[in-house]
């Protein structure tokens, strides 16, 4: 191993806060991640190779943890094979053994509950595998899915290992928020990677990433659309990570049973963005609607997971396609209100549009309008606020591209009651 130091802090005697530590041509991934409120001892440079190598071997896996000044960073050595040599998998105080499955709570950081997590550990060592539901607590389709999965996978029949949160988001479910944490208002997927030091949210995010996704080679997060949300079936996969996690990334989204595919190009704030900047390929499955579920779409939900699996070898059997590819649609048009008000929306989830055409309209009480949506090019709607009520800074829609002269035109009945487009639902 080559140990090289530069960016050196300023010496406290023979001491010195290092700022950046390189590893090179050790065979490991190496990953940067910036930390908030952590004070680093200092560190003898005497010995430090020593060290170094020390943490990568063994279990395969540790953390050299560097700092300068208020800069503080960490520099993770993940050896990408060590769930191979795991004869157990725990996480925090729950433990399975090879062949077993194990429920339970695993306690938040600096919290005093936990969240509800499986842990199967396959009777043939393997890789590792994180799957989420609840990371918005009222997406039902994604939780559901997820609480069967945990039931219903035998680890008599697992390669590796498989971690299965059902509930991320608890404290929102039980109190039946939408989208964010009933304690702070915060939205977990804007959050990542948290911190250990900040409020609720944020330390559930802090938990995740340091509890779970460390030993994750394979992330995936189930969602749908939330309360407000009207939807179309789709999923997104990781874009902002090097291209052999991109890759990879999009080999699992192209298997799900979905129409339209968009690739991200952010590497923060989300779950899923985030585990793609450490290195992990991830996915973010989207189906049903307005907190809404059924058993077909949970069926459908767990189908595309096993089918997942299986590609990745944590299943016995093929993994197969549905007819095609889902077709991408990225980069995507978010457009949040400006105003708060009454919200019109004009598309229905999955309907196509030309550029300029109005998506929708926002009014105040006496139907004086305040605001219009108007589409800056060709497109697809993937998501839309069907609620009357609108509040200034959320989510108004989303489209992804869409060539309505080479793709063709497509019109949706009415989301709410099934009757054709021009009726008056969600007219002004």
């Amino acid at each position: 191993m080559e140990l090289l130091f530069a960016n050196h802090g300023a010496a406290n005697g023979n001491k010195w806060y290092v700022n950046h530590i390189y590893f090179v041509n050790t065979g490991a991934v190496i990953k940067d991640r910036k930390l908030r409120k952590w004070n680093p001892e200092p560190i003898q440079t005497a010995g430090m190779e020593s060290l170094c190598q020390q943490k990568m071997c063994g279990y395969g896996e540790d953390e050299i943890r560097t700092g300068f000044d208020n800069e503080i960073y960490e520099r993770e050595i993940v050896n990408k094979g060590r769930t191979k040599e795991m004869k157990e998998l725990q996480i925090g105080e729950l433990k399975a053994g090879r062949g077993e499955k194990v429920s339970g709570f695993v306690k938040i950081e600096g919290a005093d509950f936990g969240i509800p997590v499986t842990l199967i550990c396959g009777a043939v060592e393997g890789e590792t595998v994180l799957i989420s539901g609840g990371l918005h607590n009222a997406e039902y389709v994604g939780i559901q899915a997820a609480m069967e999965l945990a039931d219903e996978l035998d680890p008599a029949h697992v390669k590796g290992n498989i971690i299965i949160i059902s509930l991320m988001n608890r404290t929102g479910f039980e109190h039946r928020t939408m989208s964010v944490v009933y304690e702070d208002g915060k939205n977990l997927n804007r959050e990542f990677p948290g911190s250990a030091l900040g409020t609720l949210a944020e330390r559930i995010c802090y938990t995740i990433e340091h509890t779970f996704l460390k030993k994750a080679d394979y992330y995936i997060d189930l969602h749908c659309g939330d309360g407000f949300e009207g939807l179309v079936s789709y999923v997104y996969c990781v874009g902002a990570a090097s291209p052999e996690v991109a890759a990879k990334s999009r080999e699992m989204a192209e298997i799900a049973h979905v129409d339209y595919l968009v690739e991200s190009s952010s590497g923060k704030g989300g779950a899923y963005n985030y585990a793609g900047s450490m290195g992990i390929p991830s996915i973010l499955l989207e189906r049903g609607s307005n907190s809404i579920w059924c058993k077909d779409e949970v069926e459908k939900d767990k189908h595309d997971v096993r089918n997942i699996l299986r590609y990745l070898h944590f299943l016995e059997g093929e993994a197969h396609r549905h007819g095609h590819k889902p077709i991408d649609v990225s980069p995507v048009v978010y457009e949040d209100a400006g105003h708060s008000g009454c919200w019109y929306p004009s598309m229905q989830p999955g309907e196509t549009f030309r550029k300029g055409e109005i998506l929708g309209r926002i009014c105040d009480y006496f139907g004086n309008e305040l605001e219009v949506c108007t589409a800056k090019h060709d497109g697809i709607m993937l998501y839309e606020t069907v609620s009357l009520c609108i509040m200034k800074g959320t989510p108004m829609v989303a489209y992804g591209m869409w060539d309505v002269d080479t793709m063709g035109k497509i019109e949706k009945e009415c989301f709410v009651c099934g009757c054709e487009k021009d009726h008056q639902h969600m007219k002004e």
